[in-house]
């Protein structure tokens, strides 16, 4: 687990269990196994796509995402990405954001790269590829995956400050 930015940190499935249950916590499961499966409870491939909580679901102290770290953007919705950000700028100065996934190289140091470009001056002005770059400086496991790779370059515009 990595602090990325003030109370804001970064990591895998390991570091969930160290912070998993403490009141200073807030978590952003940033993958569908085995969070979302829990939180709704299917036993199938999938979550039933008319499920209220299909893409999201809030629980006290997480929030639990359907992201799959899919080889083609078209499979990342807005949605998700979107209401993780804006949910770490709700929480963030109240607790600790632990924002993670499976193997915290793809998933979730993307939507903390895109929450640092949206709601901090940390890249501000800079090309994607630049702020990339800063931002494995601080976060060296970033090696995202093609899908969230391209999401985050396709939409990096839409997430300057």
């Amino acid at each position: 687990m990595i602090e990325v930015y003030p109370n804001l940190y970064v990591g895998a499935q390991s570091d969930e269990e160290l912070a998993r249950g403490s009141p200073e916590w807030f978590i952003v499961h940033a993958c569908k196994e085995p969070y979302h499966r829990d939180a709704l409870g299917y036993t199938g491939r999938a979550a039933s796509k008319v499920h209220p909580e299909y893409l999201i679901a809030k629980r006290p102290g997480r929030l639990v995402l359907n992201l799959v770290d899919a080889p083609d953007v078209a499979y990342i919705p807005d949605e998700i990405i979107d209401c993780a950000i804006e949910t770490i700028l709700g929480e963030i100065g109240t607790t600790k954001i632990l924002v993670h996934c499976n193997q915290g190289m793809s998933r979730s140091p993307t939507i903390a790269l895109l929450y640092l470009a949206k709601f901090t001056t940390q890249f501000s002005g800079l090309k994607f590829s630049d702020a990339t770059a800063a931002f494995k400086e601080i976060y060296p496991p970033y090696n995202p995956g093609q899908g969230m790779a391209d999401y985050a370059r396709i939409y990096w515009s839409r997430y300057q400050s």
